[in-house]
């Protein structure tokens, strides 16, 4: 298994005025992110609207991700949602020739931990690939049941969507511990929303992998946040959370699925015509686009000045 490293990138699904997948905005989207340098894809996630897609569009987008990739960077591709859709997903993302899987939550159900461990070996066991776990939403594991998950051979990584950072630190502890003396590669991730905010508390219990949802529409400002907080730089990060990262976030939480929604129109901003989110998340308002921009324009000068030293 190939370990992952620096910015992860998440594309957005475009969708032509018709409504369909376009694929050829898609290999656009990707080209471009490429070419500033992430560590990895991973397509047909939450940015790319997984909740949305039927299995042939699904497949198409991995296909096409692995193509333009052409084996520069990981290829991984969301699964989950009910059991015999997660296997098929699943399934075609390895013919499709995806190096891995992110694990999403299941259909909206309360389970308890053991549960999901239940759901997470069916799903692992579907096609021979590594897997990472997403903890979020229903999808929810105590210290124990993350250790146990981290034995399954082929469960490589336990991405963190829940942000209580006690439980966490317990979590990656105990996964250390089942592991220990086994040689498996095994990597945390945050998860969060606008992942950047809460990088500087994840970095304080040792996960510095993150996916960034900026890298989509300006991987300019993504990058510079990860050089900074990768040197240390505590000034700076702060520059970028009061400027950028926090009046985004403060946008985002006005509307439901604007965590996605948000990230599609900035996309389009920056010049890609990546179409609209598909029901049931919503389109921003007028004067939140208006917002979006002021903001997008904030982490622009700053990076520019930042790297202008």
């Amino acid at each position: 298994m190939q370990m992952l490293d620096r910015v992860l990138f998440f594309p957005v699904t475009p969708f032509d005025a018709a409504g369909a997948v376009d694929l050829d905005m898609f290999t656009t989207h990707l080209e471009q992110g490429l070419a500033a340098g992430p560590g990895g894809v991973f397509v047909a996630c939450g940015t790319g609207e997984f909740h949305a897609l039927e299995p042939v569009e699904y497949e198409a987008l991995v296909r096409r991700a692995v193509e333009v990739t052409a084996g520069a960077v990981p290829v991984y591709a969301g699964t989950g949602g009910s059991l015999p859709l997660a296997r098929q997903f699943s399934r075609a993302a390895q013919g499709a020739g995806a190096n891995g899987l992110l694990m999403l939550p299941p259909y909206l159900v309360a389970a308890p931990p053991s549960g999901m461990v239940a759901y997470t070996r069916e799903v692992a066991a579907a096609a021979d690939l590594p897997v990472i776990v997403y903890s979020r939403g229903n999808a929810v594991f105590d210290p124990e049941t993350a250790a146990e998950v981290a034995t399954i051979p082929n469960v490589t990584g336990f991405k963190d969507g829940r942000g209580d950072l006690d439980l966490l630190g317990r979590i990656v502890l105990a996964v250390r511990g089942a592991l220990n003396g086994s040689g498996k590669p095994f990597q945390f991730f945050n998860g969060m929303p606008t992942a950047e905010v809460t990088v500087p508390a994840y970095r304080g219990i040792g996960v510095t992998l993150y996916s960034s949802a900026v890298f989509c529409f300006a991987p300019d400002i993504s990058l510079a946040f990860f050089k900074a907080a990768a040197t240390g730089d505590d000034v700076l990060i702060d520059r970028f959370l009061v400027d950028f990262f926090h009046p985004l976030v403060e946008l985002r939480n006005k509307v439901p699925g604007y965590a996605v929604s948000l990230v599609k129109t900035a996309v389009r901003l920056r010049g890609l015509d990546v179409g609209t989110v598909r029901p049931p998340l919503v389109e921003p308002s007028p004067e939140h686009v208006v917002e979006l921009e002021r903001i997008i324009a904030a982490g622009l000068a700053l990076t520019a000045a930042a790297v202008a030293g």
